[in-house]
């Protein structure tokens, strides 16, 4: 994120104005990771910069990313050895082929 605020001429102290802070202490502190940024600065960032969240924070993004992965994964395994009937099955086949879809979406992206 420093590398966008510095090529847009933004000091700490301005981006902090503009992000709704009295002083440049948390753009710091986000620039050198030593905070996460609450969602609605997160999002300021987006809109200043016009840059997705992901690319601002990579780090972040990514330990969000392998963690989500990894707990779906895991519930894809729970719902698939589910013994259910009726509704709650038909619940969990929605699920299922939703998690299937949205597989196919990231190889769909992969690809391109």
């Amino acid at each position: 994120m420093r590398s966008h605020r510095r090529k847009s001429g933004l000091s700490q102290r301005q981006l902090g104005h503009l992000l709704g802070y009295d002083n440049e202490v948390q753009v710091s502190r986000h620039e050198r990771f030593e905070a996460v940024p609450p969602l609605d600065s997160a999002l300021g960032y987006h809109i200043v910069f016009r840059v997705p969240i992901s690319a601002l924070f990579p780090r972040i993004y990514e330990d969000v990313r392998e963690a989500i992965e990894m707990r779906l994964g895991q519930l894809e395994i729970s719902l698939q050895s589910s013994a259910v009937r009726g509704r709650e099955a038909e619940t969990i086949a929605q699920i299922l082929v939703w998690m299937m879809d949205r597989r196919d979406r990231d190889i769909e992206t992969d690809e391109s």
